[in-house]
């Protein structure tokens, strides 16, 4: 038994559904999680997605900002959708999925960018960014009565050297500051995760999930950042068959500036 999770921060749902069309119809995931999904929950494009068959669909969404959305083609049964920070941003839900004999518990986040200046004295958006990865240390990856854990998303924070096109000058820059990358591995070690794209790709190489907007020419440039992640307990990276970045897909039309991520596991 096979299963393929992606994760994508797709940047409005609705605005973007024809390459999210794209996307599924061409690399079929067993399991979507989408991020920056910027659409209350009855306005989500529901019959897009069954018409796909991908007829299982938990949601969590706001007005114009953040939302997440996991979307499968297997039955899912909502968990949690939890409050970080007392503060009501729809950025986090679990799922528990089932599949060959086996109950995952997933779940999918999107972390707060930070804003620009970083220094959470004078940046409240930074210093909520701080906050949330320090809760994010409730969540570990034995927890649940699950046969294992994995968390995906959109976590904002490229944590290694070659997570980024330059690590010199990117040192000082929200999503590759120490603070930043020193809190995030913290939190992924010290709750039991593993970071299955370094498993699969060697920490030495360089991975980029995401392209600026301001860039002329993203591709020429090539001043990416890793700020997607997919991570899981243990027992569930032993089981990981491979990591696929969709580098075209920041090519396709009105793209994203994130490309989706997939990992495949072989759950026999």
């Amino acid at each position: 038994m096979t299963l393929t999770i992606a994760t994508w921060n797709i940047n409005s749902v609705r605005l973007r559904m024809p390459i999210v069309e794209r996307f599924l119809r061409q690399l079929q995931p067993d399991v979507l999680c989408l991020q920056e999904t910027k659409c209350i929950d009855e306005l989500f494009p529901f019959e897009a997605f069954r018409s796909l068959g991908y007829e299982h669909l938990a949601i969590s969404g706001q007005k114009g900002y953040h939302g997440v959305a996991t979307v499968a083609r297997r039955p899912l049964e909502v968990v949690e959708r939890r409050r970080f920070c007392d503060n009501d941003d729809c950025r986090h839900i679990s799922t528990r999925l089932s599949s060959g004999g086996h109950a995952l518990l997933l779940h999918n986040f999107y972390v707060p960018a930070g804003g620009d200046e970083p220094d959470p004295e004078i940046n409240p958006k930074f210093r909520h960014k701080l906050d949330f990865v320090q809760e994010m240390n409730a969540l570990r990856a034995d927890q649940g009565e699950t046969h294992g854990s994995i968390l995906v998303g959109d976590l904002n924070i490229a944590p290694l050297p070659t997570d980024v096109w330059s690590h010199k000058q990117l040192l000082n820059v929200v999503s590759h500051t120490p603070v930043e990358t020193e809190g995030l591995e913290a939190m992924r070690v010290g709750g039991g995760w593993v970071d299955l794209m370094r498993r699969h790709i060697p920490p030495e190489k360089k991975i980029y999930t995401w392209w600026s907007y301001r860039a002329r020419d993203w591709e020429l440039s090539d001043r990416g950042r890793r700020l997607d992640h997919l991570w899981s307990s243990g027992n569930v990276a032993e089981r990981l068959a491979g990591i696929e970045i969709l580098r075209e897909a920041r090519g396709w039309d009105r793209p994203s500036d994130h490309v989706p991520v997939i990992a495949r596991f072989d759950l026999d």
